[in-house]
C-alpha cells in the first residue's frame, strides 16, 4: 500500500461513513499514523439518498471526497480498497490492493440491506443504501413511465406505475412522501399523454404503525400526512416474496408491480476474521464493550451500525443511525489518544438527541428528548439539522439552493436517466 512505517502507533480505520470520518477528524492532528480504507473515495450523506432517487438532488451534493476531508492531517493516509479479511493473529488487514499491519484497528463498515434470507426479494427488488443504488432507482422510476407510455396493455401499464415500498421506517416514509409529491406536481406536466392518476404508491409495514421507532404521536401524524398525499399505507402486512411481477403477502392483498423498493431492515456489514459466532449478536452486529472494544480483543474496536454495545437501556445496542456513529467516533478518538498516552479510557455514554422524518413539503415529525412536534416548524428543523451535518460548505449551499428552488417552483430538476438501469423484465408486453 506504500504507507511508510513510523515511530507513531498505526491506527487503521475501515469505513468512511459517519463513524469513520468522526474518528478520523479526532485523530487527524495527533501523534498517530492513521490509515482510512474505504471502497469509495467519498463519504455519503445517507439520510438524503432518497432525494437523489427521486430527482430532488444530484449525487455530488450529498457526497464529499475523503481525501479532501483528511488533506490537512500530516500523518493521515487514505487508500481506496475492498477489505477482504482481518488476520487478527498477525494484526493485519487483508485487502485487494495488499495487506496492512495495524497497532489499533477500528471497524466502521456500517450496515447493508437485510433481506432476512429471502433470495427472491433480494434478486428482484431495489435498494437504496449507496449512491449508485440511488441512481439505479432514479433511472428505473423514470424508465417505468417512459415504458408505460409505449405499452398498450393496461395491466402492464398499471404495474409500471405501481410502486411498492416495503418498510415504513424513516427511509420508506420519506421515499413514499417524495414519490407522492412527484405524482402530484411533476409527472402530470412531464407526461401529459399518460393518466398519472393511475399511479399507485403502496407503503407496506409488518407492524401496526409507521415509524415504529418514534413516538406514537409521530407515527399517527406521519400516517395522516401520507394518506393525505395519496399514499396507500398497509399495516400488519408482511411481504413474503416478489418474483419480479407479483408481490405476495401473508394477507389477502397482493400487488402486481414492476418496482419493489426494499427498506425493511439492515444488518451489520461484517468482515471475515472478526465475524465468529461468539462475536456476533442480533442484527449481525459485533459485540463491543463500553469502550467500543470488540469482545476478546484489546486492539480491535467497532463503531456505529456494526457495533452492538449492549446495556440495560439498549439491550440490542444503540440505534443504527447517524448520531450514535458520530458520537462513538468522536469518543473513541479521545480514548485512543488516552490509551496511547498510558491513561485509562472512559466509557461511552450515548446522548439521544432525538429522531425525525420528513413526509414532504411542509410536513415532518420530530421527536426530541423533551419535546415532540409536527408540521411546518418540524419541517424547517429537519432541513436545518440535515444542512448542518452535511460535510462541506459547497454541499450545504447546493442543497439549500436546490431545496429553495424546488419549493418555489414545485419542481425537481434532476429527472435524468444518466445511467439506464436494466432489470429483468417479466411483463407480457416486454
Amino acid at each position: 500500500m506504500n504507507i511508510p512505517r513510523t515511530s507513531y502507533p498505526r491506527v487503521v480505520i475501515i469505513g468512511g461513513g459517519f463513524a469513520g470520518i468522526s474518528l478520523a477528524k479526532k485523530l487527524g492532528k495527533k501523534e498517530v499514523q492513521a490509515v482510512l480504507i474505504d471502497k469509495h473515495n467519498y463519504h455519503t450523506f445517507q439520510p438524503l439518498l432518497y432525494q437523489v432517487s427521486t430527482g430532488g438532488l444530484e449525487p455530488d451534493s450529498i457526497a464529499y471526497p475523503i481525501r479532501k476531508i483528511v488533506k490537512d492531517y500530516p500523518n493521515f493516509y487514505f487508500r481506496m480498497a475492498n477489505v477482504e479479511a482481518i488476520d487478527t493473529e498477525n494484526k493485519s488487514v487483508c485487502t485487494d490492493i495488499g495487506d496492512l499491519a495495524y497497532d489499533h484497528l477500528v471497524i466502521a463498515t456500517g450496515s447493508k440491506t437485510n433481506f432476512f434470507g429471502n433470495s427472491e426479494i433480494e434478486k428482484h427488488s431495489m435498494v437504496m443504501k449507496t449512491i449508485p443504488e440511488s441512481l439505479n432507482l432514479r433511472s428505473l422510476i423514470l424508465e417505468n413511465f417512459e415504458q408505460a407510455i409505449l405499452t398498450s396493455d393496461l395491466a402492464d401499464r398499471n404495474a409500471l406505475m405501481n410502486f411498492v415500498i416495503v418498510g415504513a421506517g424513516p427511509t420508506g416514509v420519506e421515499l413514499a412522501g417524495a414519490l407522492a409529491e412527484i405524482k402530484k406536481g411533476i409527472l402530470p406536466k412531464d407526461y401529459p399523454d399518460l393518466d398519472i392518476r393511475r399511479m399507485k404508491i403502496n407503503l407496506v409495514q409488518s407492524s401496526d404503525r409507521v415509524l415504529p421507532a418514534m413516538s406514537e404521536v409521530a407515527s399517527e401524524k406521519a400516517e395522516d400526512y401520507l394518506q393525505k398525499l395519496g399514499v396507500d399505507v398497509w399495516k400488519n402486512l408482511r411481504v413474503t416474496t416478489y418474483d419480479g411481477d407479483w408481490v405476495q403477502t401473508n394477507g389477502a392483498v397482493n400487488f402486481k408491480t414492476a418496482t419493489v423498493i426494499w427498506s425493511a431492515g439492515v444488518k451489520g456489514a461484517t468482515i471475515p476474521g472478526v465475524d465468529g459466532e461468539e462475536l456476533i449478536t442480533r442484527g449481525n452486529r459485533i459485540l463491543v464493550n463500553e469502550f467500543n472494544q470488540v469482545k476478546g480483543f484489546d486492539d480491535i474496536y467497532a463503531l456505529g451500525d456494526i457495533a452492538a454495545m449492549q446495556s440495560d437501556e439498549y439491550p440490542s445496542g444503540h440505534p443504527m443511525m447517524a448520531q450514535p456513529a458520530i458520537q462513538q467516533g468522536k469518543h473513541l478518538g479521545k480514548n485512543l489518544i488516552r490509551k496511547i498516552e498510558g491513561k485509562e479510557m472512559k466509557p461511552f455514554s450515548y446522548f439521544d438527541k432525538g429522531s425525525m422524518a420528513t413526509i414532504g413539503r411542509n410536513k415532518a415529525v420530530v421527536d426530541l428528548p423533551k419535546f415532540k412536534f409536527q408540521g411546518v416548524f418540524a419541517w424547517f428543523v429537519w432541513m436545518f439539522v440535515h444542512l448542518f451535518f452535511l460535510i462541506g460548505f459547497r454541499n450545504r449551499l447546493v442543497v439549500f439552493i436546490n431545496w429553495v428552488y424546488n419549493y418555489i417552483r414545485f419542481d425537481r430538476e434532476a429527472r435524468l436517466i444518466i445511467r439506464p438501469y436494466k432489470k429483468r423484465k417479466h411483463m407480457s408486453s416486454q
